[in-house]
């Protein structure tokens, strides 16, 4: 066979098989710490012994279980993991298909989950399954990790790491709609609390109102980056986000005396930083805020602590060079299928995710890059994920595959 792969062999993916794998998933409810969760990771295990793989079930903390294949190459090759989360968010109000029907029309598949990120991982096992059924060898080990936790911070992704899976380079498959992310930010959560002075609604101008406060508060920090960011690629990647507000009398949040001015409000948001920039100094730089509002309205106490959960990991930033293997590998794959240049570098939306491919990078100390089918469509009602999208995915990893793991 020769050693550089072509067109013909991605024209190979079997679609009808490949989306009936992908619909069998998303009927699987696999939300996250359930049940179902670990039903569908024991179904990625038997599929993949199906194929031949090396499979095991690694346990992950109680009943949870990541699902993890190894094709053995011949030898001599580089590595290559792909990587995907199996457990999905709730189905939310407003479907108007069944979440978990894998309904089709003659552009998409619906479901929840599908984009977030059945797709993804569906993609890499047809890539591998589409080697198999066609004969083909590589010399270097396919590792298939297809986890639970990522809604918990990726304590399976942590967990597969620290049980010792490792490879040359990995391919994240979280939804970018194709295209290669290079980058990402790390997240941290994060809580202010306002302290005003309170008086009658009739002596409002003797108050410090800690809502009034608030609200001048919000925009800047939603305008917000960091000062530490090393590149404007970086600071692209910067972003606060207040999500919660509660304004109300003392710090127990009295709501029923609205005639007064509130003096207390406590805020909880999530801010994004790059790789190089450091959680300790997007503190200091939201300190430095509230120490302008603390200026213009004197009286005012203000003070900002991050949160952390003490049995959760915080997913960190991610980034890969441009130039590196598995980026010009992937690049030159979706050239081929699709005739164009592919999308790359830290793109937003994605740049803002955390992703388990921090944990691959920082803790795994693994090479790699963010790149999978859905995007557009992902963490809403009637999540869908657009069939060429995800048929072409499945071109592009199997031509990755050759490329970095190497045809014999």
């Amino acid at each position: 066979m020769t050693a550089s792969p072509s067109l013909d062999l991605a024209g190979k993916v079997d679609a009808a098989a490949s989306l009936d794998i992908l619909a069998e998933m998303v009927r699987h409810q696999s939300y996250s710490e359930t049940a179902g969760e670990r039903a569908l990771a024991e179904r990625m295990v038997a599929i993949m012994a199906e194929m031949g793989l090396e499979t095991q079930l690694l346990p992950v903390e109680g009943d949870r279980v990541d699902a993890i294949g190894i094709w053995r190459g011949t030898g001599g090759g580089k590595s290559l993991m792909f990587n995907g989360h199996l457990d999905t968010n709730p189905v939310t109000e407003g479907w108007t298909v069944d979440p978990w029907g894998a309904v089709r029309d003659d552009t998409c598949i619906y479901g929840i989950g599908v984009s977030n990120m059945k797709a993804g991982d569906a993609a890499s096992l047809c890539a591998v399954r589409t080697l198999i059924e066609n004969g083909v060898r590589l010399r270097g080990d396919v590792i298939l990790t297809y986890v639970v936790g990522e809604l918990q911070g990726g304590i399976g992704t942590l967990r597969a790491v620290e049980a010792g899976l490792r490879a040359d380079y990995f391919i994240n498959s979280e939804p970018t709609d194709l295209a290669a992310i290079t980058m990402h930010a790390a997240a941290f959560t994060f809580e202010i609390e306002l302290e005003g002075i309170t008086r009658h609604l009739s002596k409002r101008e003797e108050a410090v109102d800690a809502i009034r406060a608030a609200a001048e508060l919000i925009p800047i920090l939603t305008d917000l980056t960091f000062s530490d960011a090393p590149t404007e690629e970086h600071r692209a990647i910067n972003r606060v986000h207040v999500g919660t507000i509660h304004g109300a009398l003392g710090r127990d949040l009295h709501e029923w005396r609205p005639p007064q001015v509130a003096d207390f409000v406590r805020l909880t948001g999530s801010g994004r930083y790059g790789p190089g920039q450091s959680e300790a100094n997007a503190l200091a730089d939201i300190e430095r805020v509230l120490a302008g509002l603390v200026a213009r309205r004197p009286g005012l106490k203000a003070r900002a602590q991050v949160k952390k959960s003490p049995d959760r990991p915080i997913m960190p930033a991610f980034e890969v060079a441009r130039d590196s293997r598995i980026v010009t590998a992937l690049n030159a794959a979706y050239a081929k299928v699709r005739n164009g240049p592919q999308p790359t570098g830290a793109l937003a939306p994605a740049g803002f995710f955390g992703t388990d491919a921090g944990h691959l990078y920082a803790a795994g100390g693994m090479e790699g890059v963010v790149c999978g089918p859905g995007g557009r469509y992902n963490t809403m009602p009637d999540e869908r994920v657009e069939i060429a999208d995800y048929l072409d995915m499945i071109r592009i990893y199997l031509l990755t595959l050759c490329d970095i793991c190497e045809l014999t």
